[in-house]
C-alpha cells in the first residue's frame, strides 16, 4: 500500500509474531526525552503533562523509566531554547550510557512503544539526525535566502513531530560547539538553523526522513501508523478572553495612511472593540493619535514606549492585555482571544514569535514586532517601573524590550502561531498543521486575499489549516 512504509510492515510483523517484551533491542533507559518547554506557567504545566504521559507509558511497558528533561528548567541560561549551547551539557550527562536524544514540543503526543520500534531500525553507533522533513517552496528572508537556486533541496525538521539525534552525533556536535563559536548573532528559525549547523556544508549528516514522526491529529485517518501525533492545533483553555479586555495599538505613520491603514480597516479592524492608530500625524479621518514622537525609518522604539506609557494612563480603558502591531500586520483577533484564555494576566506575560540575539554568548530573547507583540498589563507595568528606556527613537523596539525583559528575568513566551513574514515564507507542510494567528508584510502579495485565505474564521477561509493530509 502507498500508505505503508517498510517500517509499518515491520511493526505489524513484530506486533503479530514477537512477544511484546522481546520486541526491542533498544531499551527506554537508553532514550533521553527533552521537552522543548517554556518558563511561563501555562507552558510549564503543559510540559509536565507530557512528561507524566511518557513516564506512565514506560511503566506500562515494564521498563526502567527514561530521562525526561524539561528544557526551561535545565539551567538559568536564556539561550537554552536554541538547543546547540546545551550540547555539552547533554553529552556530559548522557554521552556514555544513552543511545538517543529525542526532542519534542509540549503538544507532541508520543506513542513510546512505536517510537522505540522506529529508533530500533537505526544503528545507534552511527551519526543520525531523524525527523519529519520540511523544505522551502521558494527562497525566503527568514532563512537568509539559503539555497536560492533550489530551495526545496535542503530539508529541516518539523519540531512539532519530534526529532532525534544519536549520541555519536551529540558528542561530535559538543566538540564543535566548544571549539567553534556559533556564527550567527541572530536566532530566527531554530529548526532550519540547527539543520544547517548539523549538515555543515555537506560534512555532517542530512536529516533522515522518518514517516512515523507525524503532525496528524491523534484522531485523524492514518494516525494509527504514527509514533508521534499532535494534540490541539490551537490550545483550548476554556473561555476566550473578551474583546473588551484586549487593547490594540497599531503603529503607523503619515506615508502609510493611504495604503496600509485601509487594509487593516477592510480586514481585521472590525474584530477589535478597543483600537487606536498611532502615527506622527493626527489624521481625524482614520483617526490617528499623534504621540509626539517623530517618525523614524526603522526601529520605532520611541513610539512603542510612548504606547506603553499611554496604555497604563487614564487616556485609554484599562484592560488585561495589550497587543502592539505594525500597520502591515494581518491578524485574527478571535484566535488571539482564544489563545489568551490559556494565560494568567496577573503574571507578566510577553507573547509572540520569539527570536534570539547572541544566545550562545549570554544574549537575550525578544518578541519580533511584525508578527504582533502581546503584553499583560502586569508586564507593561514592570517594564515601565524598571526604568528601561530606548537609547534612541529609532532603536529596534522589539530588541530593546527583549533586553528589558531579560534584565527583569521576565520570560519571553513563544507561540509558533505568530509569523514575522508572509505565508509564502514558510514551509507549506509547517503551516498545514497550524491555525495561524498572524502574518506580516504586504510585499508582493495581495494582503486582503491573504487575510481571507489564512485568518478569516467565518467558514469562508480556504487556507490549508483545516487540511490534515500528509504525504509519506
Amino acid at each position: 500500500s502507498a500508505h505503508f512504509s517498510p517500517y509499518d510492515h515491520m511493526n505489524l510483523y513484530l506486533q503479530k509474531y514477537v512477544p511484546f517484551n522481546l520486541q526491542f533491542t533498544l531499551y527506554l533507559k537508553e532514550v533521553v526525552f527533552v521537552i522543548q518547554s517554556q518558563r511561563n506557567s501555562f507552558h510549564a504545566q503543559q510540559a509536565e503533562i507530557r512528561r507524566t504521559s511518557l513516564l506512565e507509558q514506560a511503566e506500562s511497558l515494564g521498563q526502567s523509566p527514561p530521562a525526561v528533561l524539561l528544557l526551561h528548567s535545565l539551567s538559568d541560561n536564556e539561550g537554552d531554547w536554541s538547543i546547540l549551547p546545551l550540547m555539552p551539557h547533554l553529552s556530559s550527562l548522557f554521552g556514555k550510557n544513552s543511545s538517543w536524544i529525542v526532542f519534542l514540543e509540549e503538544e507532541t503526543s508520543v506513542q513510546v512503544a512505536k517510537l522505540l520500534q522506529v529508533l530500533d531500525h537505526f544503528d545507534r553507533r552511527k551519526e543520525w539526525f531523524l525527523g519529519k522533513p520540511l523544505h522551502d517552496e521558494e527562497s525566503t528572508i527568514i532563512h537568509h535566502y539559503a539555497f536560492a537556486e533550489n530551495p526545496s533541496i535542503f530539508k529541516y525538521p518539523d519540531f512539532t513531530a519530534s526529532w532525534a539525534l544519536s549520541i555519536p552525533l551529540v558528542n561530535r556536535l559538543t566538540n564543535k560547539v566548544k571549539n567553534e563559536p556559533l556564527k550567527s548573532d541572530f536566532t530566527i528559525d531554530l529548526k532550519h538553523e540547527i539543520a544547517l549547523y548539523i549538515w555543515e556544508n555537506g560534512r555532517g549528516p542530512q536529516l533522515t526522513a522518518v514517516p512515523e514522526l507525524c503532525t496528524l491529529p491523534q484522531d485523524a485517518p492514518g494516525a494509527e501508523r504514527c509514533a508521534t501525533t499532535l494534540g490541539r492545533h490551537l490550545p483550548s483553555c476554556g473561555k476566550p478572553v473578551q474583546k473588551e479586555d484586549v487593547f490594540v495599538a497599531v503603529k503607523t505613520c503619515r506615508k502609510f495612511h493611504a495604503d496600509r491603514v485601509p487594509v487593516v480597516k477592510r480586514t481585521w479592524e472590525k474584530q477589535a472593540l478597543l483600537l487606536e492608530y498611532y502615527s506622527d500625524f493626527a489624521d481625524p479621518t482614520i483617526p490617528t493619535v499623534n504621540l509626539g514622537v517623530p517618525n523614524t525609518d526603522r526601529g520605532h522604539c520611541g513610539k512603542t514606549f510612548a504606547i506603553l506609557e499611554r496604555y497604563v494612563s487614564d487616556a485609554v480603558p484599562k484592560t488585561n492585555w495589550l497587543l502592539i502591531v505594525d500597520d502591515d500586520t494581518l491578524i485574527s483577533l478571535p484566535r488571539l482571544q482564544a489563545l489568551l484564555g490559556c494565560y494568567d494576566p496577573k503574571e507578566p506575560v510577553c507573547l509572540g514569535e520569539r527570536y534570539g540575539y547572541g544566545l550562545s554568548q549570554g544574549g537575550y530573547s525578544y518578541i519580533t514586532g511584525g508578527g504582533g507583540m502581546v503584553f499583560s498589563h502586569e508586564a507593561v507595568l514592570r517594564i515601565l517601573r524598571s526604568g528601561c528606556k530606548c537609547y534612541s527613537n529609532d532603536a529596534p523596539d522589539d530588541m530593546v524590550l527583549g533586553m528589558c525583559l531579560n534584565a527583569l528575568k521576565v520570560p519571553v513566551t513563544h507561540s509558533p502561531l505568530f509569523h514575522q513574514a508572509r505565508p509564502e515564507d514558510y514551509s507549506r507542510d509547517f503551516l498545514s498543521h497550524q491555525i495561524p494567528i498572524s502574518f506580516h508584510k504586504h510585499w508582493n502579495i495581495d494582503p486582503i486575499a491573504v487575510f481571507h485565505k489564512w485568518l478569516r474564521d467565518d467558514g469562508e477561509s480556504t487556507g490549508p489549516q483545516n487540511d490534515f493530509k500528509e504525504e509519506l
